[in-house]
C-alpha cells in the first residue's frame, strides 16, 4: 500500500471516529440546554486539575509497571520500555474507533524490544482480564451500596441505559472473559498445546480433495506461522504459572482502579454541586466504564457522558449539573492521555499511520 493511501485510509477513519462521537455527545447532551452547560463548565473551580493529573499519571505508571510484571515472565523489559507502548496504545484508542490501540501497543512494543506481536498481544489480554475482574467486583460493591433505582433511565442514541441494562452488559463482559481464560489456558499449558498445535498442522488433511501441492502451501502459509503464534501466546501466558505473579498483579490492578477513582473524586471537589462521597464516585466510574463497554466509538465521547450522567442521577445530582462535570471530567481523563502518548511516539520514533497500516 503506498503511503498516499495509507494516509487517507487514516484520515477516513479519524473524520468517520470524529463525526460518530459528534453524534455521539449530541445524542448525550441534547437534553441539557447549551447556556446551563457551558455557564456550568465556567463555574468550575480547574486548578483542580493539577491534583487530578498528577493522580492520573500515577494511574498510567502503575499500568505500566504491571505491564512490564506481566511481561516479565517471559520478557524482561524496563519501566520506559512498557510506558511508552502503553500510552501510544491508549492514545490511539483515544483518537481512532474499534478500540485498535490494544493492537498498537503490542505492535510498538516488538519494534522496540522485538518480543513477538502475539506474545505482546497475550499480555495485554491477561492485563485487561485483571482489569475486568477488579471492575466486576467492584460492581458487585457498588450495586450493594447503591440501589439503582429501575425507574431511573436515559435513552442514548437508541440504547436504553438503566438497571437492566447495566446488569446484561456487566454479564456479557464476565462471559467474554471467561472465553478469553479459557483459550488463554488452552494454550498455556504444554499438553493442551501440543493438542491444540497438532491439531492445526492436520487440519489440511481433513480435505481429501484439496491437492497435496494446495495442502502444502496452507501448512506453509497459515499452519506453521499459527502454531508459532500459539507459541509465543503461551509465552506471554507464562503469569499463569506463577501463583504468586497472579497475586501480585492483582493487588496492582486493585491500585489501578483506587487511583482511578480518586481522580474522579478529585476534580468533583472543584466542581459545583458534586457533592459526592469516594465511595458515591467510585459507583460513578463503575457504571461510565460498563456504560462504554457497549460498541465504542474513539475516546468513548457520547457514551461515557451518557453513563456519567445516569450514575450522577441515582445520587440526586441535577442533569445539568451531572453533564457539566462528566463532560470536563472526561476531558481531564482523556486530554492527558493523548499529549503524553503523542511524546512517547515521538520519543520512540513511533509513525502511527505505520503502526495503523500493520493493524
Amino acid at each position: 500500500m503506498t503511503l498516499g493511501r495509507m494516509n487517507r485510509n487514516l484520515g477516513f477513519s479519524m473524520l468517520i471516529g470524529t463525526t460518530v462521537s459528534l453524534f455521539a455527545l449530541y445524542f448525550a447532551f441534547r437534553n441539557i440546554p447549551f447556556n446551563d452547560l457551558w455557564s456550568y463548565l465556567l463555574s468550575i473551580n480547574y486548578l483542580w486539575i493539577i491534583p487530578t493529573i498528577a493522580v492520573i499519571l500515577i494511574v498510567f505508571s502503575l499500568r505500566a509497571v504491571r505491564w512490564g510484571y506481566i511481561l516479565a515472565s517471559g520478557h524482561p523489559v524496563g519501566f520506559w520500555q512498557a510506558f511508552h507502548p502503553l500510552m501510544i496504545g491508549f492514545m490511539v484508542n483515544c483518537i481512532l474507533p474499534g478500540r485498535v490501540g490494544e493492537l498498537a501497543r503490542p505492535i510498538v512494543l516488538n519494534r522496540n524490544t522485538m518480543i513477538p506481536v502475539s506474545t505482546g498481544l497475550a499480555t495485554v489480554i491477561v492485563e485487561r482480564l485483571f482489569d475486568l475482574v477488579v471492575l466486576m467486583l467492584l460492581f458487585m460493591m457498588t450495586s450493594a451500596y447503591v440501589r439503582i433505582d429501575p425507574e431511573i433511565s436515559m435513552n442514548f442514541g437508541g440504547y436504553q441505559l438503566d438497571q437492566n441494562v447495566l446488569k446484561t452488559v456487566s454479564k456479557s463482559m464476565l462471559q467474554l472473559s471467561g472465553l478469553l481464560m479459557s483459550g488463554l489456558l488452552l494454550v498455556s499449558f504444554s499438553k493442551t498445546r501440543q493438542l491444540l498445535k497438532r491439531a492445526v498442522l492436520a487440519a489440511p488433511g481433513l480435505f481429501p480433495l484439496i491437492k497435496t501441492k494446495t495442502k502444502s502451501k496452507l501448512t506453509d502459509k497459515i499452519c506453521t506461522p499459527l502454531v508459532g503464534a500459539i507459541d509465543n501466546i503461551a509465552s506471554g501466558m507464562a503469569l499463569i504459572k506463577a501463583p504468586k505473579r497472579i497475586v501480585v498483579c492483582f493487588l496492582y490492578s486493585v491500585a489501578v482502579w483506587f487511583f482511578n477513582a480518586l481522580s474522579f473524586y478529585i476534580f468533583s471537589i472543584g466542581c459545583p454541586e458534586i457533592n459526592l462521597t469516594f465511595i458515591e464516585m467510585t459507583a460513578v466510574m463503575v457504571i461510565i466504564c460498563i456504560a462504554i463497554a457497549l460498541p465504542s466509538v474513539p475516546g468513548y465521547w457520547g457514551l461515557w457522558e451518557a453513563g456519567g450522567i445516569f450514575a450522577m442521577l441515582l445520587f440526586g445530582v441535577a442533569e445539568k449539573d451531572a453533564a457539566g462535570f462528566t463532560l470536563a471530567n472526561h476531558g481531564m481523563q482523556i486530554i492527558p492521555v493523548v499529549i503524553i502518548g503523542l511524546v512517547s511516539a515521538w520519543i520512540c520514533g513511533v509513525n502511527i499511520r505505520r503502526v495503523y497500516h500493520e493493524q
